[in-house]
């Protein structure tokens, strides 16, 4: 029986390809063949050949693509990385395909349709959380990818979304109220998570999610 083929991007790092392994691990955990995918040649040929995309996490985007000014907190990853996962991320809502973005991944599809981010939380919002470190509970609403109900996830981040992009639907918010996940209305499977699921595969709601991705790239 064929496995999906789940295509993830890479980072570069000094001339090396980078990508922390348990993206990998959650992959293959959940029934699919992971294949990393380097910011190179022709992204077409990429969606062509995957049955799902998976935009991992990584630092930050550049807010150019959102058209501010860069505050000095934000440490943008390589415009290569970034400019090539959005012309893969085109090629691949063009044929329909299922795609999950974590973190920063879920920041850039954010910023794909439409929307902002806070470029820092502590500098730009009164917040109750420290998001850059430890466990903190979100709220997760009706949704069909997710179980509801208050779950406790990690959190790594400094950067979230203001304004959510056009068809982006939240569903899970933090106590202090910053938005956790959404998913793209009228399609198949297109979900951002803030916090790294890859990274608590122990527990039920990460392996979940992806066991869902995988099995929505099974059917294409």
């Amino acid at each position: 029986m064929n496995k999906p083929v789940i295509g993830i991007t890479t980072d570069i790092e000094e001339g090396y390809l980078k990508l922390r392994q348990n993206y990998c691990e959650a992959i293959v955990m959940s029934g699919g063949i992971p294949m990393l995918i380097p910011p190179a040649a022709d992204p077409a040929l990429y969606a062509e050949r995957i049955n799902g995309l998976l935009i991992p996490g990584g630092d930050d985007l550049d807010p150019l693509y959102y058209h501010e000014e860069i505050l000095p907190e934000v440490k943008p990853v390589n415009r290569q990385r970034s400019d090539f996962e959005i012309s893969l991320l085109n090629e691949i809502l063009k044929l329909h395909k299922p795609v999950l973005g974590i973190c920063y991944g879920m920041q850039l599809l954010n910023v794909f349709f439409g929307g902002t981010l806070y470029q820092d939380i502590a500098s730009q919002l009164a917040v109750e959380i420290n998001h850059k470190k430890d466990y903190h509970m979100i709220v997760i609403t009706e949704n069909r990818f997710l179980e509801k109900g208050t779950f406790s996830v990690n959190s790594t981040h400094h950067q979230a979304v203001k304004e959510p992009g056009n068809n982006l639907s939240p569903f899970a918010y933090s106590q202090d109220n910053l938005i956790e996940a959404f998913y793209l209305k009228d399609y198949d499977f297109l979900v951002g998570v803030q916090w790294h699921p890859e990274r608590l595969l122990e527990e039920a709601l990460s392996l979940s999610l992806f066991k869902y991705f995988v099995k929505a790239s099974d059917d294409r």
